[in-house]
């Protein structure tokens, strides 16, 4: 996994985490950590969690490699 791969990963880990927060307790932590969940930070925050998402999902039909072109 390349390094763009890992940063594009823990951004939408960061959405998830955010998303389940508000899921239990009704508080959107991006917002707050951000100045409110209208602030241009905020929102400069979910739109990178989103494009982090589509960029991820050819991700999932990739082919991992084999164990034996590694050992070579």
């Amino acid at each position: 996994m390349s390094l763009f791969q890992k940063i594009l990963l823990l951004l939408v880990i960061v959405g998830g985490v955010n998303w389940g927060i508000y899921g239990i307790w009704a508080f959107d932590a991006v917002g707050w950590l951000f100045g409110g969940s209208l602030s241009w930070l905020a929102r400069a925050v979910f739109i990178l969690v989103g494009l982090a998402a589509i960029a991820l999902i050819p991700t999932l039909f990739m082919s991992k490699p084999s164990e034996s072109r590694d050992a070579q």
